[in-house]
């Protein structure tokens, strides 16, 4: 919990501070996530800040609701969840994995998906390292089960010397140089 909140919690401002930089004439737009247009990866979001916070309050799954544009409150609910010690307890009754690997999967989830918000709105986008880094690793050794679970795509190829940030995205199955 120690060194994860930090960077969940930053990951999270991050991705905010993009939700909050988005105009109402780009919802339609195409993002790199191809079932998603921005609209859709919002209320996506909305629906992982959600999810997180019923998993970190020892809850069960939770359904994605229709776009509330309410993102950036949804996520802090999430940090609170989080910031309580036991929540990082034992394994979550909703989805069978140690508290610490869905903790994991919210950083993945706040890196990559901002990305994707900020490529697709034209909006600057700079991820901590250590995030980036942190996410990286975790994937690198959960890809497979995120494919079988539908979670990431086929990989995209990258360099081995790319930046950490464009070695991630690959692995999940997007494409670093993607443009609208």
């Amino acid at each position: 919990m120690d060194d994860m909140m930090p960077l969940m919690t930053r990951a999270t401002e991050r991705t905010s501070g993009v939700v909050r930089g988005v105009r109402r004439e780009q919802f339609g737009g195409s993002t790199p996530c191809a079932e998603f247009d921005v609209r859709d990866l919002i209320n996506h979001l909305e629906w992982v800040a959600d999810l997180f916070e019923s998993l970190g309050r020892g809850g069960s799954m939770t359904e994605q609701g229709p776009y509330a544009g309410d993102f950036p409150d949804r996520a802090e609910r999430t940090l609170a969840a989080w910031s309580r010690p036991e929540a990082w307890e034992g394994s979550s009754p909703g989805m069978g994995l140690p508290m610490a690997t869905l903790a994991q999967m919210y950083l993945v989830d706040l890196v990559v998906h901002g990305w994707e918000l900020a490529r697709a709105t034209g909006q600057p986008y700079e991820p901590e390292p250590g995030a980036v880094a942190r996410a990286l690793d975790f994937t690198d050794r959960m890809v497979e089960m995120g494919r079988q679970r539908g979670a990431f795509g086929p990989p995209v190829p990258v360099p081995d010397d790319a930046p950490h940030l464009d070695r991630l995205l690959g692995l999940v199955g997007r494409d670093p140089a993607w443009t609208p």
